[in-house]
């Protein structure tokens, strides 16, 4: 992907979080930073596709699979960081099917939460839009089972769709609803 679109010093209001695109050797490189993001959410109780406990090696192969994906083109991986290192992360997985290829999926939104109420959510958001406008796409679409990250998305001009009860498992066990949001990118 051509970043010359973005802007890969994005800060957030306090000056201290750096937002970028990574290549594929980026993200190979921050495995360790982007696997402490997963395992803090999970231990957090975040619904984002893993049970707890998690452990690090189920992990960190999960953020190998997905720096392959961006290798092969199929996905864009975005990192938010700080002097301490990753805070935060999500994913467009641009890869879709023939008849889909003005979309893509926003996917593993993720901040640790020494990096929440810091507005690092809001400018992972901010980033993945422009990338997803930079690799030609014009609607993303996302969900969550998080009432935080609705209010989120809903400020950041995302129109919710509908829940869909029970729909995922909550990392302790018990069924959650999912909430879905789409954005039509200008």
């Amino acid at each position: 992907m051509d970043t010359a679109c973005l802007d890969p010093n994005r800060r957030t209001g306090d000056g201290a979080v750096t937002v970028r695109v990574l290549t594929a050797d980026e993200a190979g490189a921050v495995v360790p930073g982007l696997t402490d993001v997963l395992l803090d959410c999970v231990e957090g109780g975040a619904s984002v596709s893993f049970m707890a406990p998690l452990d690090r090696a189920t992990a960190e192969g999960f953020w190998r699979s997905v720096a392959a994906g961006v290798e092969r083109g199929e996905r864009i991986l975005l990192v938010a960081e700080d002097g301490d290192g990753v805070l935060g992360t999500v994913q467009l997985v641009v890869a879709q099917p023939p008849n889909q290829p003005h979309r893509a999926d926003l996917s593993k939104m993720l901040v640790h939460r020494r990096g929440r109420r810091r507005g690092v959510g809001a400018a992972l958001m901010q980033a993945a839009e422009d990338a997803g406008r930079a690799a030609g796409k014009t609607l993303l679409v996302l969900d969550t089972a998080s009432p935080e990250a609705e209010r989120l998305y809903t400020r950041a001009g995302w129109v919710k769709v509908g829940v869909i009860p029970n729909f995922a498992l909550w990392p302790q066990g018990g069924l959650c609803d999912t909430t879905f949001f789409y954005k039509a990118l200008g």
